[in-house]
């Protein structure tokens, strides 16, 4: 978010070759993959973008924000039976902070939902609290707009991720930088925290889970049979940034560990998170990583719910952008989505490997952008379909695309 973190990401994703061999992507989307990608109707109208996409097994819900001059909408519509239903606009506002890397979260959890957002603090840039909203199924009213971080400092926070949780609860994660004003400058530091929102709206279990932290990358969490675990680019006193976990495990959280050893040395964040998903105890961790001078995407998975990973397997043609989502097919599969050049087009890619690193050939969904506004990709599984949506910026107007690929054709 900050500039000197722009300014290394784009080196990082312009200037970097890589060592190894590679081959090179599609420009074009092939007549193939035309006839498998099938683009569903968006419900998202006007000058809209930052979709996020998540699944609640037999609804997939998709949250987004609306611009018109300076007022900002967050609004949210599921997709069930082939069909979206009349969207829904959840709260506006003139005081937020929009940004393309630090985008709304949406979770349900038996008819309730969980989003948030991000609303200025005070004058400062980089100065803004999490709100939540949350709709309760029995009230059939929303709450609207209550604080996530406790701490009443005006400093930074975002980056959420969230999970339905037991007792129609909610588990959340975050980026908190309470740390990072009025204290020592040597503990000045982002830290990484999570939470539990009752299905009434309280903030309860409010715990820091690492104490030192990359500054702007996304977190991911997912559910395992022991309970959520939490995936992140981490900072250490070396500036090595590395991709951590934390795992809720017999009543406590556990101390972090580095997934594998990239041994990436940055002196500023790559604004590049993680995505996790499980399948029981069965996880998958894809990332971004550019150690080494080789901008490469990586995956590894785990059998025992995050506490050992396998070998990490490399998934792009070479010179990737990141942006990854990831989702588990069953416990030996996942699908991995990413943004990478091929000459003077930025392609988004889809690939499928098993855990032992068989993998398919990537197939491209559609043309993007490599700018900033362009944002992340979603990636969601419904059914037998893997569902993608991304911020279209054809002709300058920021939209919102979604397409689905029947699982069975990778």
């Amino acid at each position: 978010m900050k500039p000197i973190y722009y300014t290394m990401f784009f080196l990082a994703s312009v200037l970097i070759s890589c060592k190894s061999e590679i081959k090179k992507s599609p420009s074009i989307i092939s007549e193939t993959e035309e006839n498998i990608i099938e683009v569903i109707v968006s419900p998202v109208s006007g000058n809209s973008s930052l979709p996020r996409l998540i699944s609640s097994g037999d609804k997939l819900f998709m949250s987004w924000v609306e611009k018109t001059d300076t007022l900002v909408t967050l609004k949210y519509a599921f997709f069930k039976d082939n069909t979206w239903n009349e969207p829904e606009e959840i709260i506006s506002g003139t005081d937020w902070f929009v940004n393309w890397a630090d985008y709304p979260a949406i979770a349900e959890n038996n008819g309730n939902i969980l989003t948030s957002l991000l609303q200025k603090s005070a004058s400062g840039t980089y100065t803004y609290d999490v709100k939540l909203n949350l709709f309760s199924k029995e009230k059939g009213s929303w709450k609207n707009n209550f604080i996530l971080n406790l701490d009443d400092t005006q400093s930074e926070h975002g980056f959420v991720s969230m999970l339905p949780y037991k007792d129609d609860s909610f588990f959340v994660t975050w980026l908190d930088g309470r740390n990072t004003v009025n204290v020592d400058r040597k503990k000045n530091q982002m830290t990484l925290r999570g939470a539990v929102v009752t299905s009434e709206g309280a903030i309860i279990q409010d715990t820091q889970l690492d104490e030192r932290v990359c500054d702007c990358c996304q977190t991911s969490a997912t559910m395992t049979p022991n309970g959520p675990v939490v995936v992140y680019r981490n900072r250490s006193q070396d500036e090595i940034r590395d991709i951590d976990i934390v795992r809720w495990e017999n009543g406590s959280w556990t101390a972090p560990i580095t997934i594998v050893a990239d041994n990436w040395y940055l002196p500023g964040c790559p604004v590049n998170g993680p995505a996790i998903d499980a399948f029981g105890e069965n996880l998958a961790v894809a990332w971004y990583t550019a150690a080494d001078d080789n901008s490469r995407v990586i995956i590894s998975f785990s059998e025992d719910s995050g506490k050992t990973f396998g070998l990490p397997f490399r998934l792009d043609h070479g010179d990737a952008l990141g942006r990854v989502d990831l989702a588990m097919l069953d416990s030996e599969s996942a699908v991995v989505s990413w943004l990478e050049p091929s000459g003077e087009d930025t392609l988004i890619q889809l690939i499928k490997i098993q855990s032992n690193g068989t993998k398919t050939e990537p197939i491209t969904i559609s043309k993007t952008s490599a700018e900033r506004s362009s944002g992340f990709p979603q990636l969601e599984i419904l059914g037998d379909r893997i569902y993608i949506a991304w911020t279209s910026l054809e002709d300058d107007n920021p939209a919102i695309k979604v397409v689905s690929v029947l699982k069975e054709s990778l």
